[in-house]
């Protein structure tokens, strides 16, 4: 007779980086011992899930705190008692939250991942020290706290969310398989305008204050004096559009600067690049880098939070400091110049994705950790 399957119930708020965590996970999870239910915030999408979730179903959660905050652990509750899952995995520190509340009483384990800490972000004190006394309050509610990274575990133990055995790292990873068997070249330089001699720097992130894009312009500007036949792309949106924008034409190179806006397919942008950048302020893991590397792109990264868990100045990238532009444009500038240097950073950091960063040992320790509750 063959074991029963262990059921997993997921619940998830915000999209993006979560979402495709939890496909990736889902996609490689053993089919023959785990059965998946998604309980997801509104921007997630059904078809996205297809064979990999086996139900899915949708409740409204939204970031803000709030009274409706209620109304989603009522039935978030209701759903777990529906399916009766043997392990309720929470994501995110929203769904984290709600879905501890939700779970009190109830006879399963529960596991959390809040896939980099909300205290860790730059915000006020005052709601620094509101996320942090929520984690302490709802870190009793769970079994396991799984940390992204080596950082985000010892910022739990710096705050004392709990105590260190109930945390639990699992590095991020990135679908390896997936990419290398995927299309390539799909996006040519010419359909943005870039000549094929150019040399090219780019960044994947929002245009928001995390991910630092006014620091990414400002090295554009300085890398541009050196090498006019420099070229920029930003692959995705945000609310700093206008004032990166604004900087490049009063610099005198916005026909240099490309902002393709949200992509659902980054990657054949970043195929574009010679220099890869993520001079994120704060960075909880930073999947941008593994997706890097994985393209064959040398990196250039602010050494901040989770990234010098990824990246090892001088090896597998080049580290500058957070708010360095700088630093920043000397760095891909070296990347430039230097004979061999780019060539050694893309070896070590193609060695490093496939040993340290495949989703599917992201799944594989999911898998044993799941068991062993």
């Amino acid at each position: 007779m063959e074991e029963r399957k262990k059921r997993i119930l997921h619940v998830a708020q915000a999209a993006g980086g979560v979402d495709r965590y939890i496909r990736m996970l889902l996609k490689y999870l053993d089919k023959k011992k785990f059965e998946n239910i998604l309980v997801c915030s509104q921007d997630f999408h059904e078809e996205d899930y297809r064979g990999l979730a086996d139900s899915f179903e949708q409740v409204k959660m939204t970031r803000a705190i709030g009274s409706n905050d209620l109304k989603a652990i009522k039935e978030v509750r209701a759903l777990i008692k529906k399916y009766n899952p043997d392990i309720v995995y929470a994501h995110s520190s929203k769904a984290g939250a709600i879905a501890r509340a939700a779970d009190i009483g109830l006879k399963n384990r529960c596991v959390y991942n809040p896939h980099g800490w909300a205290f860790n972000m730059r915000c006020s004190a005052k709601k620094k020290a509101m996320y942090t006394a929520i984690e302490k309050v709802a870190a009793p509610f769970c079994d396991k706290i799984i940390c992204i990274s080596d950082a985000e575990k010892q910022s739990a133990l710096d705050k004392k969310i709990c105590k260190d055995d109930k945390l639990q790292i699992i590095f991020n990873g990135v679908d390896i398989e997936a990419y290398e068997n995927g299309v390539h070249g799909a996006v040519k330089r010419r359909e943005l305008n870039i000549p094929e001699n150019a040399f090219v720097v780019g960044m994947v992130g929002r245009m928001s204050p995390q991910k630092a894009p006014d620091v990414f312009i400002k090295m554009a500007k300085k890398v541009k004096d050196k090498v006019p036949n420099a070229h920029f792309i930003i692959v995705g949106n945000g609310n700093q559009e206008a004032e990166i924008r604004k900087y490049a034409e009063d610099n005198g190179f916005s026909d240099g600067l490309h902002i393709t806006g949200w992509v659902d397919n980054p990657m054949s942008y970043v195929e574009l690049f010679d220099v890869a950048c993520l001079l994120s302020r704060w960075e909880g893991f930073g999947l941008a880098l593994p997706e890097y590397m994985m393209a064959s792109k040398p990196i250039v990264a602010s050494s901040v939070d989770a990234i010098p868990n990824i990246i090892r100045d001088g090896e597998n990238g080049l580290l500058v400091k957070v708010d360095d532009a700088v630093g920043a444009s000397k760095a891909v500038l070296r990347i430039y110049q230097e004979d061999g240097l780019k060539d050694r950073l893309v070896t070590q950091g193609s060695e490093d994705v496939h040993n340290r960063f495949n989703a599917r040992r992201v799944s594989e320790e999911h898998g044993k950790l799941f068991e062993r509750l």
